[in-house]
């Protein structure tokens, strides 16, 4: 890590350092995107208060001397039960942001899933960041499907990420108030916005004009996508509110490799999903992003772990602490996906700022383990937590 990356990351201790570090760093309509939530932010909130109806019922006098954090997903062995979740446009608020990310994730040993949406092709991201998962918004008819599936098939990922929970875009209203529109508009707030901010004027937007041209939407198709100020951008994100469970089956007959459905939080989907031979499904509501209302993540886990039995489960949505994490994994989630954070420390300090981030998550957990009394993943479960009374969910 340069000096600088150091000096700039001493002052970020936890991962919500990460969020004021890049309110201040990006332009307010690029910060308003990461950050948005759907309409009055009632999901958004109910992600991070379901933390609080779990307590830890520690053990004391146990040698945790060693603590282990590896674990096993997919055949694959990681060091962290971590992972960091798709993001869309992540190389508008980070220079080449897809590509450090997977470039730390696969350093740390944790996997990193490719967004659909993402500004850099996926070959390329395959290639210099070595993930091996890409996440996709099946496209509207068969033939698309099906070529997007090919695409990414020769391009040599292994775990396909379907999403599911995006039939129609949501509500845009927090998006106009921070002046951020689809397509990107490059007008005079924004323009403003970026001279006050010149580290991610030019170390960013500038930067990716001169080595890469206008950003486009890599990943959606199977063909090179529009670019982010096409007019068109609402058309090439629309024509998904007639897919249905046959498609997903269509999916399962094309795709060789693993299956992952992410977006779940009924149970009947989830038995659905494996139904359809779905070899994990992620419980998700989009970090908040989709329907305002909709029930937590956390709380939405144990439904879905006990309508799918062995099935491995993972989950996503609101997690920022390392108790956060645990629990969830001791509830019997497998892997948590962790996103916003990391796309404001790419945006904040590039792959060392993600680094850096990974790192903190990684000490919270250790400490938290040590103080719970386990020293490796399979000593938590559910005795490791006593539910809160007088409070919802």
């Amino acid at each position: 890590m340069r000096d600088s990356d150091s000096r700039r990351l001493a002052s970020i201790l936890n991962l919500h350092d990460l969020d004021r570090a890049a309110k201040r760093h990006l332009p307010r309509p690029i910060y308003g995107y990461i950050a948005n939530s759907a309409e009055d932010g009632h999901t958004a909130r109910a992600n991070r208060s379901a933390f609080d109806d779990y307590a830890f019922l520690p053990r004391a006098l146990v040698d945790v001397s060693s603590i282990c954090l590896e674990t096993e997903l997919f055949g694959q062995r990681y060091a962290l039960p971590i992972g960091i979740a798709p993001m869309g446009i992540s190389a508008l608020s980070a220079y080449r942001g897809d590509l450090v990310q997977a470039q730390a994730a696969a350093e740390a040993g944790i996997p990193m899933i490719l967004s659909g949406s993402s500004l850099i092709r996926m070959e390329e991201v395959l290639g210099h960041g070595r993930t091996d998962w890409f996440q996709a918004y099946l496209p509207g008819d068969h033939e698309g499907i099906e070529a997007l599936i090919a695409r990414v098939r020769q391009a040599g990922f292994d775990k396909l990420v379907i999403t599911v929970d995006y039939p129609v875009p949501p509500n845009s209203d927090n998006n106009v108030r921070s002046g951020f529109y689809s397509p990107l508009r490059p007008n005079a707030r924004l323009m403003f916005d970026g001279l006050i901010r010149p580290r991610w004027l030019f170390g960013t937007f500038l930067r990716t004009l001169l080595n890469h041209g206008m950003p486009h939407f890599e990943n959606n198709y199977a063909t090179r996508g529009i670019a982010v100020i096409s007019r068109d951008v609402k058309r090439d994100f629309s024509g998904r509110s007639h897919l249905t469970w046959q498609h997903l089956e269509r999916v399962r007959a094309l795709w060789p490799g693993k299956l992952i459905v992410k977006g779940i939080l009924h149970p009947d989907d989830a038995r659905r999903a494996q139904a359809c031979g779905a070899d994990g499904v992620i419980v998700s509501n989009h970090g908040g992003r989709q329907l305002n209302g909709a029930v937590s993540s956390l709380h939405a886990l144990p439904a879905v772990l006990k309508a799918v039995g062995d099935l491995p489960v993972m989950v996503d949505s609101g997690f920022r602490r390392g108790t956060d994490v645990i629990k969830a994994l001791a509830l019997g989630a497998r892997l948590v996906f962790i996103g916003r954070p990391l796309n404001y420390a790419a945006a904040y300090a590039g792959q060392a700022g993600v680094a850096h981030a990974i790192g903190l998550l990684a000490g919270e957990l250790r400490r938290d383990m040590a103080l719970l009394g386990a020293t490796c993943l399979d000593q938590l479960d559910e005795h490791c937590l006593v539910r809160n009374t007088g409070r919802g969910g």
